[in-house]
Order: C-alpha cells, then sequence, then structure tokens
C-alpha cells in the first residue's frame, strides 16, 4: 500500500511539473519552452513585446566578433575594441587572439591590471609567438619600462626577423630613449 502511494505521488508530482512548462510549436520543427505569452510582463514592468528570447537570437561566432574589434582598433575606437574582444573572450575562452585583443586594447585605455591578465592568459593559449612579444613589449613601452618594452621587442625580432611592425617598434624604442621629454 504505501509502494502504491508513494508511486500515485510521484505521478502526482511530476504532472505538477510538467503543467507548468508551457511549449510552443512555430511550424519549424523546434519545441520552444517558456516563451513569453503576449501580455506576459518583465521584472522590470514593460512587456516582452520586441525582446528577443533565446530562441531568436542568430548565433553569433567568435569570429565575427574578433572581426569587428580588430576594425574598432584599427579606427582607435580602443574601447569599444575591448567590448567587442571581451564579448569574444566569453564565446570562446581558448581564443588566444581574441585575449591578446583584449590586453592590447586594455593597454590603449590605460587599464594595464586588465591588460596584465589578458596577456597571461593569451601566453598560456599561443606559447610564445612574435605578436605576443611585440604587443606585450609595446605595452611596457606604453607604461614606460624601457628596459622591459627592449627585452621583449627583441624577443619578437628574434621570432620575426623580417617583421615590419617589429623593427618599427624596435625604432619606436630608441627614439623614445633618445628624446625623453619631461613636464
Amino acid at each position: 500500500m504505501t509502494r502504491r502511494k508513494r508511486l500515485a505521488f510521484a505521478t502526482s508530482l511530476l504532472l505538477i511539473f510538467l503543467a507548468g512548462c508551457q511549449t510552443k510549436d512555430l511550424g519549424d520543427g523546434v519545441v520552444r519552452t517558456n516563451e513569453p505569452a503576449k501580455g506576459d510582463y518583465t521584472a522590470f514592468g514593460d512587456t516582452f513585446d520586441g525582446l528577443k528570447t533565446i530562441s531568436d537570437v542568430d548565433y553569433y561566432a567568435s569570429d565575427q566578433a574578433v572581426t569587428e574589434a580588430k576594425t574598432q582598433f584599427r579606427s582607435e575606437n580602443y574601447g569599444n575594441a575591448g567590448a567587442l574582444f571581451y564579448k569574444a573572450t566569453r564565446l570562446a575562452p581558448n581564443d588566444g587572439v581574441a585575449w591578446l585583443g583584449l590586453a592590447a586594447s586594455c593597454d590603449r585605455i590605460r587599464r594595464f591590471d586588465l591588460a596584465d591578465m589578458a596577456y597571461a592568459r593569451a601566453h598560456r593559449l599561443l606559447g610564445a609567438t612574435p605578436e605576443y612579444y611585440n604587443n606585450l613589449g609595446y605595452s611596457y613601452l606604453l607604461r614606460g619600462k624601457l628596459q622591459d618594452a627592449r627585452s621583449n621587442f627583441l624577443k619578437a625580432y628574434e621570432l620575426a626577423p623580417n617583421d615590419p611592425t617589429v623593427a618599427n617598434n624596435l625604432k619606436l624604442l630608441s627614439s623614445s630613449v633618445r628624446n625623453i621629454e619631461r613636464s
């Protein structure tokens, strides 16, 4: 008898849980659950009309975020670039290029604490690449740590002696040493 009662109780609980779920078939073969009804309100008191739910959000690849971030970076919109690189790191946490871009963007807005964390992650994912050492060297140059900048630029130069960016940064470093300005 107690076994029957337990079975009846478990069945009734299951029915109660299933009754709380809403399903919606839009004819595309995908069953959507818990879609807001037309008159439902959000926690902020406005309606769900116009808001995208998970079912209508398009796939957003990290590649697209990185591409947009690089465009913003080249346009010198470093805050926007950083936000897009951050988004890319959330979409694909093992994307070393996104972490390196995030670090460079943080350098440009002088958030060196965040840049250091992003450089550490990029190094774990990418390893000792010329791009990594070049960007890290430029970060130290921006901070005024010229010896550290030189050390990293030279590591990048050893790995890629024909890279024009590394050569330009070494020239920039030497001109920074010669033309010290004090305010």
